[in-house]
């Protein structure tokens, strides 16, 4: 069994919905594409029908990760959540300690994550040195350019 996965109602409906797409439509496409090569003769020199096989071979493998992952995800219920501390699907107001400059996160999967909806994933360097934080600590966050020092401002969920 895989690691399980949180991820918000709306990550774990595109999930879904990615896999019924890969699984009907994409399956279909490839089905199509290898009617076509064997139909061309000689399928021993035919570099389409290879092609079209190695394919989906590929779709299949992303058809099993897929599921695999959706069947190991779960939606997250912050209800039973210490709202008080920075963790996942919490939002977070932060303020560059060196600059001033203040920014807003939401933390969530690494699947879900995407910087310009202002989504870092738990298992990122940002992620990870704010997780447990609570409203008014400094946390201190290792990246590539060094340590830099964020103050938490907010935490929403």
């Amino acid at each position: 069994m895989g690691k399980v996965q949180y991820y918000t109602e709306e990550g774990l409906k595109k999930l879904k919905d990615e896999l019924q797409d890969l699984k009907t439509r994409g399956r279909t496409d490839i089905a199509k594409q290898i009617a076509e090569a064997r139909d061309k003769g000689d399928l021993s020199e035919n570099a389409e029908y290879d092609a079209a096989k190695d394919a989906q071979g590929h779709l299949e493998l992303k058809i099993a990760k897929l599921e695999a992952v959706v069947g190991n995800a779960r939606v997250f219920d912050n209800s039973q959540m210490d709202t008080s501390k920075v963790g996942i699907l919490s939002t977070v107001k932060i303020k560059n300690v060196k600059n001033g400059m203040t920014v807003s996160y939401t933390l969530v999967s690494e699947e879900e994550a995407d910087l310009k909806a202002g989504k870092i994933s738990l298992g990122s360097p940002f992620g990870k040195g704010l997780v447990g934080k609570k409203k008014g600590e400094v946390a201190e966050i290792n990246a590539p350019a060094g340590i830099l020092q964020f103050e938490i401002l907010d935490i929403t969920y």
